[in-house]
């Protein structure tokens, strides 16, 4: 007979370097059953061919993974030039070849093209949704839809390898930007053509693949070792002003309600504490100075 886990309560944030070959969801179910936790999610879709950091919020910290959503990324990106794909990666299948006759100086003075605000369209091969279906489902029927282009930042990418028909670039970009389209566009500029053979996501904000596991690791560790190995919920809202709350504002605040905090020189949305800098959640002061509760945590929950 089969003995059922019970599921946890725990809560915090583990940076986790996925491993190639399994989706990012898979990446997620894998942590969700290291930590036997009850409630998971990632924050920032990594494809199957794609490796690096991905951090995964557990409980109560789910409530804040928008704030990584939205922040800006890091990744070091393969190109084989002289090929395309039908997927702009190497899981398509060939397309077209052309030769590649390609100098260092001509990839130099072409790059700086490619930074700054651009318009981007996103790939049909891509999980964004129309109608209620995921674009690739579409692309595997051979059905074509119109994509909108969409606003873009290229704040800085720099070339780390280059041989022969290989090219090795370091970008850092906004949310939204698809580095399988970036390198067809640079292999089209080229005139030769190219698709993504290898992706790995270094940064997200300030968070570092330096500090990430693998799965492996956590695997060899015990439950308590894994559960060190876990950063607080607050750690996604850091660049937010802190409010510390007195005993009676904190327990009004946990039942979601409104209080009021004398001398508040802060605006808009902060990160809360009660007075002995237990992380309570995230509100907002309005004109009068109420800190109102916009995500409330479970106390005995967060890490």
């Amino acid at each position: 007979m089969q003995v059922k886990r019970i599921k946890r309560f725990i809560s915090g944030v583990l940076l986790l370097d996925k491993p190639h070959g399994i989706s990012s969801n898979g990446a997620l179910q894998q942590v969700k059953r290291l930590y036997q936790a009850a409630k998971a999610g990632h924050t920032g879709n990594l494809d199957p061919i794609a490796t690096g950091l991905l951090p995964v919020c557990l409980g109560e910290a789910t409530k804040f993974s928008q704030y990584l959503l939205d922040a800006n990324k890091t990744y070091q990106a393969r190109m084989k030039l002289g090929q395309t794909t039908t997927t702009g990666d190497s899981e398509g299948e060939v397309l077209e070849q052309k030769p590649v006759n390609v100098h260092l100086a001509e990839i130099e003075k072409l790059l700086p093209r490619f930074t700054g605000n651009l318009s981007q369209v996103p790939p049909m091969y891509s999980a964004l949704k129309h109608q209620g279906k995921a674009l690739y489902t579409y692309a595997r029927a051979g059905i074509d839809i119109e994509r909108p282009p969409r606003n873009i930042t290229i704040y800085s990418l720099g070339i780390d390898e280059f041989s022969g028909d290989e090219l090795v670039i370091t970008v850092s970009c906004s949310k939204g930007t698809y580095i399988r389209v970036l390198s067809e566009d640079i292999g089209n500029a080229l005139g030769c053509g190219a698709h993504l053979i290898e992706l790995r996501r270094t940064e997200i904000g300030e968070f570092k693949i330096a500090d990430a596991l693998t799965i492996l690791q956590l695997e060899a560790m015990s439950l308590e070792e894994r559960d060190a190995q876990l950063l607080s919920a607050d750690c996604l809202i850091h660049k937010l002003p802190p409010v510390h709350l007195d005993a009676d504002s904190a327990f009004y605040f946990q039942q979601g309600q409104a209080v009021w905090q004398a001398k508040q020189v802060h605006k808009g949305q902060v990160r809360v504490y009660d007075t002995e800098r237990n992380f309570l959640g995230l509100a907002e002061i309005d004109s009068d100075g109420k800190v109102a509760p916009k995500r409330v945590v479970v106390r005995s929950a967060v890490v």
